[in-house]
């Protein structure tokens, strides 16, 4: 499993640029991905132990399976679906229908979600090139291990964003997640992340393959970063 430095900054309860100066200073292993470092957790455990570091947070404690197999990227797919040939102009009414079957949630939860989904400054957009983008919510929700859900709307036309993708390329397809908890959600947004620019789910979903190819590769790419050294 690989995280980031906001997962660790929180983990040890430090700033990130004290995290960065260990990759510097300290010998924190550490990957460069795309202008950007991930951290292996094992590693970073090992390197923490030799130094007497102890986590003041979860993202460096062991999941208990079931929570492992819920929020899996497949599993939280399954709970959203896959929405096809979605205009631009009706993703915001997709958003809603997808927050609206959120499981584990109470409707005066989903009320207030499909309200923020409404809202222009509810969702943080994300365009990551290569024409996706990550859209979520933009003040993360703690609501229970159930409650997850991701969703992949595929749009028929480009998506008008005020934040320019980072390649200038049109965004036709969305990751929307709602994760069940603030550090869920982390994890969930370096996960996709780490699944787009891994192994072919990227170009399976842009060329709209079938749904089961994508939960198999998504299952895939969640796996192979779960069981990482």
């Amino acid at each position: 499993m690989y995280l980031n430095v906001i997962q660790l900054a929180e983990s040890f309860g430090v700033e990130e640029s004290v995290v960065e100066g260990w990759v510097r200073n300290e010998g924190l292993p550490s990957v460069a991905d795309r202008g950007r470092l991930l951290f292996d957790r094992a590693q970073v455990v090992s390197w923490a132990a030799a130094r007497g570091l102890a986590a003041k947070a979860g993202f460096l404690a062991e999941e208990r399976a079931a929570s492992r197999t819920a929020n899996s990227l497949d599993a939280l797919l399954r709970n959203g679906g896959i929405w096809r040939e979605v205009h631009a102009s009706k993703v915001h009414n997709v958003l809603e229908q997808i927050v609206a079957r959120l499981p584990g949630a109470t409707p005066a939860v989903r009320q207030l979600l499909g309200q923020r989904v409404r809202s222009s400054a509810g969702v943080t957009w994300a365009p990551v090139g290569g024409g996706f983008a990550l859209p979520h919510l933009r003040v993360p929700v703690a609501l229970g291990r159930e409650a997850g859900t991701l969703a992949l709307l595929m749009l028929s036309d480009a998506l008008p964003l005020q934040t320019v993708p980072p390649d200038n390329r049109p965004v036709t397809r969305l990751w929307f997640f709602i994760a069940p908890s603030p550090r869920a959600h982390l994890e969930i947004l370096a996960q996709l992340s780490t699944a787009l620019t891994r192994g072919g789910l990227r170009q399976l979903v842009l060329e709209a393959v079938p749904d089961e190819q994508i939960f198999a590769a998504l299952a895939a790419a969640g796996s192979s970063a779960t069981s990482a050294p």
